[in-house]
């Protein structure tokens, strides 16, 4: 219950801000029910945040009340770039990503909003920018 806590309380501290939600839909070896969870606390403190599903490619932009059925792929490759972008076009101010960080990264990519990396797994990879929360 620890990361539980700790989500709460990053999203409660975004209550004055744009947020958004991405989920990395690269793969289909997450623990899906714990990505259902988070997107249902989602829903219930902050209700309809926008909802970003993405791999090499921007999948679907939704909100977290229509995330019925979430399509994860297995072929493994995503890049992070096009739900940033998503992001930064849209004036998110913290942008939370469900995702193992193992993706691409476009170099010249510039992101002057806050970033949360939600990793479902022990593995602590290092990111390029934001801040890092394990979801075991």
């Amino acid at each position: 219950m620890k990361w539980q806590k700790q989500l709460l309380d990053l999203i409660n501290k975004s209550q004055d801000k744009k947020i958004a939600l991405g989920v990395d839909v690269s793969t289909d070896e997450y623990p899906i029910e714990t990505i259902r969870q988070i997107i249902e606390l989602f829903e219930q403190v902050r209700a309809e945040t926008p909802l970003v599903l993405a791999d090499f490619k921007l999948r679907e932009v939704t909100d977290t009340k229509q995330a019925k059925n979430i399509t994860f792929h297995t072929h493994g490759r995503a890049s992070y770039t096009e739900a940033l972008e998503w992001g930064q076009e849209n004036g998110i101010e913290t942008f939370f990503y469900i995702t193992d960080v193992t993706g691409y990264f476009w170099d010249e990519l510039k992101i002057d909003y806050e970033v949360i990396w939600l990793i479902p797994d022990k593995f602590k990879p290092q990111v390029p920018f934001g801040k890092t929360l394990n979801l075991v």
